[in-house]
């Protein structure tokens, strides 16, 4: 039976000193509601990227679940809607009701499309932060429904079962085939089969069922890489330094005793620790690989920025002979394999991971259609441009097209050192044709991949075939957090603490950690380091992050272990120094 419904459209409330914009909130509605395709009359969702939708309509909560959270929370204070569910029903369990059942309640007719997304506001809402990962490790997620036929409902209304999903896969099984250890092959495979199963799960599943055998951690929840070749850092020697163009110099690494070294994989970066000045503390950075993939050494290139300490150093004081602190290659974007055309674009110094995967499908005589899209300022600055001719060449379906924003008209020949003057556009990739069944990978500066993802969508290449990596800190994740003006990432406000240094290697920030802070999470906010996190509890995997050298311990253990050589920053804090991927 329904025994309430519940709607409330969202509102702004004061989290931990931050403003959460979040439809959460829900009250009952006396008489009868109206149900529509994305939602019910009066209500609404604060964050449409993890809530709302088609496919997450309507959310449904047990008074049965309510009656097990008293008992076990020791809780008498709860009313409907406490949980930000939209319909109060007795019955329905999670571990009976399955994906694709269809009921209907008045005049209306769902469909069970998903379990709940893990959210930290169901932790605000009840005041127990703890509460994403109970609803998970208890088994007690609630389900979404999406609206198959409009229509009037109101409490009292009787819960008529009208279809049995496929697969008879319960909302608590396909729950914890995401979120909890074991993912069995078959059974996800099972849940694939599930054609109401909404398009997001679905993705989770597939990147499950794909992943490379040699990688660990969860893949339906983050990208993942096969472990590091090695733990930490360690020296590696300086075989050259050789300019790349009036602003890039690369810099070879290989084994101190002449020994292979680990081969990457196309795309990955390394992480360097530098010691520009004696009496300062080291400072750690990390660059794209731009040589061959193969393990005979390592390249990275690097720009010359105006007030970098690590770039000077690296551009000036570093000669062949020098040992250099190196974590191993890291790194989600990696050129994929299969048979669909490849679109390498980059933009200035950004050609150095395209540069390796360019390296990577020379080396296999690939007969993939590649595209090498290349912006610069001019010839100047244009990198690896007889480096990138030679690779072309030795592939039979291969094509250039380079961009010069502002060509030297003495120096700079349109034919023979660019093809076109201006910026890769929208109109740009039309002209040239580009092929919508691509798989594109991007890198360049944040303008330049926000300008050229959306010109490759608008040009009909599907947004799930770009991949795209930034330089420096990636862009934060924080789920209905109200935007506020970014700040330079910096030591945390009040006195140093006295802890083991945590080092944000994408931001180029080292800083003590302090008792009394409850996370790395919290530490890198209090630096105004972007970061990415929802549950805030160790289930979403969302914060997942690179572990470059040292250790953590955690103060809630995960519900699903990270990948080796990564850390939930979200429930962990550092048991000595450390370098995050940050």
């Amino acid at each position: 039976m329904l025994h309430s419904v519940n709607v409330g459209l969202p509102k702004d409330v004061l989290w931990q000193g931050r403003t959460v914009h979040t439809g959460i909130w829900k009250q009952p509605v006396g008489g009868a509601a109206t149900v529509r395709r994305l939602n019910i009359d009066g209500d609404g969702q604060g964050d449409l990227g993890g809530h709302g939708g088609e496919n997450r309509a309507v959310f449904v909560y047990q008074l049965e679940s309510y009656r097990y959270w008293q008992r076990l929370l020791g809780r008498d204070d709860f009313g409907y809607g406490q949980f930000g569910e939209n319909l109060t029903v007795a019955g329905l369990p999670d571990d009976e009701v399955c994906i694709g059942d269809r009921y209907r309640i008045g005049t209306a007719l769902f469909e069970v499309t998903q379990p709940r997304v893990t959210c930290y506001r169901v932790g605000i809402r009840l005041d127990d932060p703890r509460m994403p990962a109970l609803l998970v490790q208890h088994h007690r997620p609630g389900f979404y429904f999406r609206v198959l036929r409009e229509g009037d409902i109101r409490a009292g209304d009787e819960i008529l079962k009208v279809a049995d999903g496929p697969e008879r896969m319960t909302v608590a099984e396909v729950d914890g085939l995401l979120y909890l250890p074991g993912h069995p092959a078959d059974r996800i495979e099972r849940a694939l089969r599930i054609p109401a199963l909404s398009p997001g799960w679905q993705g989770s599943f597939r990147a499950m069922v794909s992943r490379p055998a040699a990688t660990t951690g969860n893949a339906g929840l983050v990208a993942v890489a096969p472990p590091p070749a090695w733990a930490g850092f360690r020296p590696l020697r300086v075989t050259a330094v050789e300019p790349e163009s009036s602003t890039i110099a690369s810099v070879r690494l290989a084994d101190p005793d002449g020994q292979p070294v680990p081969a990457p994989l196309p795309g990955q970066f390394l992480t360097v620790r530098l010691r520009p000045d004696d009496e300062q503390p080291p400072v750690v950075r990390s660059y794209s690989l731009s040589g061959p993939p193969d393990g005979s050494g390592y390249r990275i290139s690097v720009k010359q920025e105006p007030h970098g300490v690590a770039s000077a150093y690296l551009h000036a004081r570093v000669h062949p002979g020098d040992l250099i602190d190196v974590a191993a290659p890291r790194g989600t974007f990696v050129l994929r394999p299969a048979s669909t055309p490849v679109l390498l674009i980059s933009g200035g110094v950004g050609a150095t991971p395209m540069l390796a995967m360019l390296y990577a499908l020379a080396a296999q005589r690939s007969e993939r259609e590649v595209w090498w899209l290349q912006a610069a300022r001019d010839g100047a600055d244009r990198p690896f441009a007889t480096e990138t001719a030679e690779l072309l060449a030795v592939l039979p379906h291969a094509r250039s097209h380079v961009f010069f924003s502002r060509p030297r008209a003495a120096l700079d020949h349109l034919g023979r050192d660019y093809d076109t003057a201006g910026r890769l556009s929208l109109d740009a990739l039309r002209a040239l044709g580009v092929p919508v069944d691509a798989d594109a990978y991007l890198c360049g500066p944040a303008g330049f991949l926000t300008d050229v993802t959306a010109a490759l969508v608008q040009a009909g290449v599907a947004a799930d075939r770009v991949s795209t990596e930034v330089f420096g800190a990636g862009p934060g994740i924080t789920p209905g957090i109200s935007a506020v003006a970014t700040r330079a990432p910096h030591p945390p406000a009040g006195q140093a603490g006295d802890g083991p240094a945590v080092s944000f290697a994408r931001s180029g920030l080292t800083v003590p950690w302090a008792e009394g802070r409850d996370s790395l999470l919290e530490l890198a906010e209090a630096c105004d380091v972007p970061v990415r996190w929802s549950c805030r509890s160790g289930v979403c995997h969302t914060c997942e992050t690179g572990l470059l050298a040292g250790e953590v311990a955690y103060t809630t253990e995960p519900v699903d272990p990270p990948a080796d050589g990564d850390v939930l920053i979200c429930s962990s804090r550092p048991r000595g120094p450390v370098v995050l991927d940050l």
